[in-house]
């Protein structure tokens, strides 16, 4: 699920994306122009059509002060607000390159993938920490969804690790989201093969329903259902990693620790409106089998509410306790009670 947030790009995004529509020179651009191209592209493309003369309308009203704003930046901020604002929707955005967006042609395409590929391979794919923690708990920490072309082997390395761990914490407090491999993911917790989401797309063709489900099978050691698995989340929780919280905790498959996550739940791409600006262009949106819709402007709600900071002890905290509750050995029952002391004071390492 391709979907930057408010404040976190894609890595694709960040490289560059596949620009469209007509260049129009940076020299003769206006905040005008730039209204006309971008409604264009909503009235074309925008996930939800009946928002869009509300939206346009909203932007018409405030032409005055975004002609008054000369550094391209901020205008650019002051429009993503706007578009926020009247839509509700955290992933419309208008970006601002200094560099001319190039609209890319069948070997620059090639160039862009080799490139995105590369920062992915120098961010190891997203995966940032494996640990096995004191009394077997697993640590994963996440820090963005790869290609799936890539995560196979990434998750099917990750998840043999950490296949003897008797519980697991998965780290995506600082994950922005990234790419369509949370399916993939949540295979490895989920013994039979399960409805996740209905992607809904908007289409030039029309509408489009596309089902995600977990494979039936995967690369390396399968998790499974029968050990506890945290997931940890902050506000900046954002797109695909708040998919991935909100399947699995909808599924009662997993408990999420945290703070509420950002709120982006569609699906786009970049589109080119100028020859330094883009608009995000979200045309997709996830509804949930179980609950009938998503995470839009709400995000994922924790089951364990602590500040971002304090949700790693307090997924320790809810694992020790519950191994306290079933331990008849002595020596077993003063250990969990010392770590569970340290965590308390905030001397845990």
């Amino acid at each position: 699920m391709e979907s930057p947030g408010m404040k976190a790009l894609s890595l694709t995004a960040l490289i560059c994306a596949l620009w469209l529509a007509a260049p129009v020179s940076a020299e003769t651009t206006t905040p005008a122009q730039l209204i006309d191209a971008l409604t264009q592209k909503l009235h074309q493309g925008y996930v939800y059509p009946d928002k869009v003369a509300n939206i346009e309308k909203a932007l018409r009203q405030h032409g005055k002060t975004y002609a008054g704003i000369n550094d391209p930046e901020k205008l650019a901020e002051a429009l993503t607000a706007e578009l926020q604002q009247a839509s509700g929707d955290m992933h419309l955005r208008v970006s601002y390159s200094p560099d001319p967006i190039p609209e890319t042609t069948g070997a620059q395409a090639g160039e862009i993938q080799a490139m995105e590929r590369e920062m992915w391979r120098a961010h190891n794919f997203g995966v940032s920490k494996l640990e096995r923690m004191s009394f077997n708990i697993g640590y994963f920490k996440l820090d963005a969804f790869p290609p799936v072309a890539d995560a196979g082997g990434m998750f099917a390395a990750s998840m043999t690790v950490l296949a003897n761990t008797d519980s697991l914490i998965i780290d995506l407090r600082e994950n922005f989201g990234g790419d369509h491999s949370v399916s993939l993911l949540s295979s490895y917790f989920l013994d039979q093969r399960t409805h996740l989401l209905d992607m809904h797309w908007r289409e030039a063709k029309g509408p489009r329903v596309e089902p995600d489900w977990t494979t039936d099978t995967v690369a390396g050691v399968k998790y499974g259902e029968a050990k506890d698995v945290y997931i940890l989340t902050s506000k900046e929780t954002f797109s695909a990693a708040e998919a991935f919280s909100y399947g699995l905790k909808n599924l009662k498959r997993a408990t999420v620790v945290g703070e509420t996550t950002g709120g982006a739940a569609h699906a786009g791409d970049d589109v080119r409106i100028a020859e330094h600006f883009a608009l995000f262009l979200p045309n997709g949106r996830p509804v949930s089998p179980v609950t009938k819709g998503n995470w839009e402007g709400v995000g994922v709600m924790p089951d364990i509410r602590v500040p971002a900071e304090h949700a790693l002890a307090a997924a320790q905290k809810a694992i020790l306790e519950k191994l306290l509750k079933a331990e008849k050995n002595p020596e077993r029952v003063t250990r969990i009670k010392a770590r569970l002391a340290e965590l308390d004071s905030g001397k845990a390492g």
